[in-house]
């Protein structure tokens, strides 16, 4: 099985450990040629319009579009997920461009800033064990999904911070921050099916 890691900007080292931590190796992943044979691709956290820019300018919006529609696990996380959403609602910007791959509404920055992380502990749906350990840095949330995305995770008040979409994972939090890489061999499961 080969797993890539998008490494153009953000936490994509932790994601590359995490995954080797389970016994798999990652590739990062900066160029299209890097995606080929892939069978899943994690987008990290760091910044979304940054991350996006930099996808632009490395052509790899349709190629990892290309990936999507031929069913290739994708993830992001915290950054990520606002690249994979279909729209990014945000008080004060304008719309923002993303690959548009789930069927979700997310809010940037939704938590407030640095000084706001947090990390709590959340009941996941398929995760086994008990709660696992997130890890909130000026995270975005969920605020809509449409049809076939199931939620995966909210928070006590309700906000929905992790979700799937067929073989696409999203969560706001930063699992690759944490000793628990139940969430990674989850990611891998997906890739395997």
């Amino acid at each position: 099985m080969k797993i890539g890691v998008l490494a153009l900007q953000g936490a994509f080292i932790e994601h590359v450990k995490m995954f080797e931590k389970l016994g798999q190796k990652a590739v990062e992943i900066r160029l299209p040629r890097q995606l080929k044979g892939l069978d899943g691709l994690l987008i990290p956290g760091g910044e979304s319009t940054t991350m996006m820019n930099l996808m632009q300018s490395f052509d790899l919006i349709e190629p990892i579009k290309k990936l999507a529609g031929d069913q290739v696990a994708i993830w992001g996380t915290c950054a990520g997920l606002i690249c994979v959403a279909q729209k990014v609602s945000n008080p004060d910007s304008t719309q923002m461009e993303t690959l548009g791959l789930m069927n979700i509404t997310v809010m940037r920055n939704a938590f407030g800033r640095q000084v706001d992380s947090f990390e709590t502990g959340l009941q996941i749906a398929g995760l086994p064990d008990g709660p696992f350990p997130g890890v909130f840095i000026r995270a975005p949330y969920i605020e809509k999904v449409g049809r076939g995305v199931e939620v995966l995770a909210r928070l006590a008040d309700g906000e929905i911070v992790a979700a799937r979409q067929g073989k696409m994972l999203a969560t706001s939090f930063h699992p690759e921050l944490t000793d628990d890489s139940r969430f990674h061999g989850y990611f891998l499961e997906i890739c395997r099916s």
